[in-house]
């Protein structure tokens, strides 16, 4: 990537350090959690699910999202909706991020009747 601008360049390194600390951020606070509990996580390494950590990265908490599917179907004048359910991983990880799972589930509006 090329940038001539100044106030580009300072943009571009603002973004990339507010998404550090983001990161930053995320791995403490789950750390924190499990070690308060006294809890290890499995199921974050593909090839070996049964592995359990302690200490995840950031980068293994985000990758275990990475299923997630949110399907909307408009028909005759209706939105249908269809979201991927959470795995019990995947609400350990909110749960341990103070993050309540509604922050997941009011992504998309609920329908029961498909198209």
């Amino acid at each position: 990537m090329y940038l001539q601008r100044e106030d580009h360049i300072k943009g571009l390194i603002r973004l990339l350090s507010m998404g550090l600390r983001l990161l930053t951020l995320v791995e403490f606070q789950m750390r924190q959690a499990l070690a308060g509990h006294q809890e290890t996580l499995s199921g974050l390494y593909i090839g070996n699910p049964k592995r359990a950590t302690a200490r995840p990265t950031a980068e293994l908490l985000l990758a275990s999202f990475r299923d997630i599917t949110l399907v909307m179907v408009n028909a005759r004048g209706q939105t249908y909706a269809h979201l991927t359910e959470l795995t019990p991983l995947q609400q350990q990880i909110l749960k341990a991020l103070n993050f309540p799972v509604s922050i997941y589930t009011l992504l998309g509006p609920v329908s029961d009747e498909p198209p």
